[in-house]
Protein backbone atom coordinates (compact mmCIF):
# COMPACT_ATOMS: atom_id res chain seq x y z
CA UNK A 1 0.00 0.00 0.00
CA UNK A 2 1.38 3.26 -0.73
CA UNK A 3 2.53 5.95 1.52
CA UNK A 4 0.50 9.27 1.85
CA UNK A 5 2.52 12.03 2.30
CA UNK A 6 0.08 14.26 4.04
CA UNK A 7 -1.37 11.47 6.35
CA UNK A 8 2.38 10.72 7.34
CA UNK A 9 3.53 14.50 7.78
CA UNK A 10 -0.03 14.63 9.78
CA UNK A 11 1.14 12.35 11.51
CA UNK A 12 4.97 12.23 12.33
CA UNK A 13 5.18 15.72 11.80
CA UNK A 14 8.31 14.48 9.54
CA UNK A 15 8.58 16.04 6.49
CA UNK A 16 8.49 13.50 3.93
CA UNK A 17 8.66 12.94 0.02
CA UNK A 18 8.18 9.50 -1.42
CA UNK A 19 10.24 7.83 -4.50
CA UNK A 20 8.09 4.71 -5.46
CA UNK A 21 5.06 3.05 -4.28
CA UNK A 22 5.86 2.13 -0.70
CA UNK A 23 9.14 3.91 0.15
CA UNK A 24 9.06 7.19 2.36
CA UNK A 25 11.98 8.97 2.40
CA UNK A 26 12.84 12.14 4.69
CA UNK A 27 13.66 15.48 2.83
CA UNK A 28 16.57 16.12 5.26
CA UNK A 29 19.70 15.64 4.06
CA UNK A 30 21.73 16.09 6.98
CA UNK A 31 21.71 12.64 9.30
CA UNK A 32 23.56 12.42 12.93
CA UNK A 33 25.40 9.28 13.62
CA UNK A 34 27.02 7.87 16.60
CA UNK A 35 30.13 6.83 14.52
CA UNK A 36 33.39 8.27 13.80
CA UNK A 37 34.10 10.33 11.08
CA UNK A 38 36.14 7.32 9.09
CA UNK A 39 33.29 4.96 9.44
CA UNK A 40 30.82 7.17 7.77
CA UNK A 41 32.82 8.03 5.03
CA UNK A 42 33.42 4.60 4.78
CA UNK A 43 29.74 3.87 4.48
CA UNK A 44 28.91 7.03 1.95
CA UNK A 45 31.33 5.13 -0.10
CA UNK A 46 30.15 1.98 -0.11
CA UNK A 47 26.47 2.65 -0.58
CA UNK A 48 27.53 5.86 -3.47
CA UNK A 49 25.87 8.44 -1.05
CA UNK A 50 28.04 11.70 -1.72
CA UNK A 51 28.57 13.90 1.38
CA UNK A 52 28.27 17.67 0.95
CA UNK A 53 29.55 18.28 4.56
CA UNK A 54 30.59 16.53 7.44
CA UNK A 55 31.03 17.33 11.32
CA UNK A 56 32.35 16.11 13.87
CA UNK A 57 29.78 16.80 16.93
CA UNK A 58 30.78 17.49 20.21
CA UNK A 59 29.31 15.09 22.08
CA UNK A 60 30.90 12.12 19.83
CA UNK A 61 29.46 11.01 16.74
CA UNK A 62 29.41 12.49 12.98
CA UNK A 63 27.21 14.84 11.49
CA UNK A 64 26.61 14.18 7.62
CA UNK A 65 25.02 16.09 5.26
CA UNK A 66 24.49 14.16 1.95
CA UNK A 67 23.37 15.88 -1.73
CA UNK A 68 19.88 14.13 -1.85
CA UNK A 69 17.48 12.90 0.19
CA UNK A 70 17.24 9.87 -1.03
CA UNK A 71 21.38 9.08 -0.09
CA UNK A 72 20.42 10.62 3.44
CA UNK A 73 18.03 7.56 2.89
CA UNK A 74 20.17 5.05 2.27
CA UNK A 75 22.70 6.03 5.12
CA UNK A 76 19.64 6.08 8.10
CA UNK A 77 19.13 2.84 6.90
CA UNK A 78 22.45 1.07 6.90
CA UNK A 79 23.53 3.16 10.35
CA UNK A 80 20.20 1.91 11.46
CA UNK A 81 19.72 2.25 15.90
CA UNK A 82 23.47 4.20 15.27
CA UNK A 83 21.81 6.99 13.62
CA UNK A 84 20.97 9.94 16.43
CA UNK A 85 16.95 11.53 16.79
CA UNK A 86 16.50 14.62 17.82
CA UNK A 87 18.64 17.79 18.53
CA UNK A 88 22.21 17.46 19.32
CA UNK A 89 25.08 19.76 20.11
CA UNK A 90 26.94 21.09 17.14
CA UNK A 91 29.93 23.57 17.39
CA UNK A 92 29.35 26.98 16.39
CA UNK A 93 31.13 28.07 12.83
CA UNK A 94 33.22 31.11 12.72
CA UNK A 95 34.82 32.35 10.01
CA UNK A 96 38.33 32.88 9.54
CA UNK A 97 39.14 36.32 8.50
Amino acid sequence: MPHDDLFYQRTTGDPVMTTGADTVVPISRAVNVSVEQPQVVAMCKKHDAIISAIETLPSGGTRVVLMNSVDAAKIIKAFGSKVLTGTVARTHWMRAV
